[in-house]
């Protein structure tokens, strides 16, 4: 069972026993100083183990009134202006916590990651395999695509329904081919009210990884967005998988900060690094 998308107020939140917590995904400004005691109640309700917030920076101090903390911070995040907090609380006090193996392992992947992105040597290099926006048409491949990776995710994007109604709203999927074959695909999530695209999804076939097709999927989304207009494109990581990190590292993001045991991927709570970049100068 996937976590729901709801409504509480004007603003937008994912929650559900999936990953164990709430996710304030995008806050109204009406909602500024009464939503984090319905938060607190849902998540009583529901014994949630985490409330995870995406907080504007006009909104922080009302979060850490309610003892919130800052786990990572994007600026420009909104139309290249305001930055972004991602603050949490934890009402379950364990998963606040990382083993010392786990946190040391996540902060070697880290800084091999930023050593990796100033050693790239090829940034106009260009992509072996043909890559394009996917259609309708493509969708059934997509998915199987991402069945071979993931068994558990934040989002049904092993739904054939899922995918295709999220093509009609602000998600751009990309996928790179091997003749019709998708290889390798990722997507691009636009807000474009506040001018900002998170890039995730990624996914590469196993007979073609070690070939750079997430870094050229990244940099042809990054440049459709620019064209668009956008503003600043950001993304989480997985934090214990090196090639991800070092993907975003080599095209020029920014490490933000580190999300705690926040996301179920395949069955299992991860860690997620943020990762940012601004699209114009």
């Amino acid at each position: 069972m996937y976590d729901a998308i709801d409504r509480v107020g004007y603003s937008l939140i994912q929650h559900g026993k999936s990953n164990n917590r709430i996710y304030l995904m995008k806050l109204d400004k009406r909602d500024k100083d009464t939503i984090i005691p319905k938060l607190e109640k849902l998540a009583e309700v529901n014994n949630y183990g985490k409330i995870f917030a995406k907080v504007p920076v006009w909104a922080c101090y009302v979060f850490q009134y309610y003892n919130f903390f800052k786990e990572a911070f994007v600026p420009n995040m909104y139309n290249g202006r305001t930055g972004s907090y991602f603050m949490c609380k934890y009402t379950d006090q364990d998963r606040k916590n990382i083993i010392l193996a786990q946190r040391n392992e996540i902060d070697d992947i880290r800084q091999l990651a930023i050593t990796k992105g100033r050693q790239y040597e090829n940034p106009d290099a260009t992509s072996p395999f043909p890559i394009r926006i996917l259609e309708k048409a493509d969708v059934p491949q997509l998915v199987e695509l991402y069945k071979t990776a993931f068994t558990k995710y934040p989002y049904p994007i092993i739904d054939e329904n899922y995918i295709s109604k999220s093509m009609k709203n602000n998600v751009a999927y990309y996928g790179a081919f091997d003749g019709e074959r998708i290889i390798a695909a990722a997507s691009a999530e636009a807000d474009d009210e506040n001018s900002n695209v998170e890039m995730s999804d990624f996914v590469t076939h196993t007979e073609y990884q070690g070939k750079n097709l997430s870094l050229f999927i990244l940099m042809t989304m990054e440049a459709d967005k620019k064209k668009q207009g956008i503003m600043t494109t950001y993304t989480l990581t997985r934090s214990l998988s090196a090639a991800i990190n070092i993907t975003f590292a080599k095209n020029s993001y920014h490490y933000a900060g580190l999300l705690r045991n926040n996301t179920n991927i395949n069955g299992q709570i991860e860690s997620m690094n943020v990762w940012y970049k601004k699209l114009h100068k």
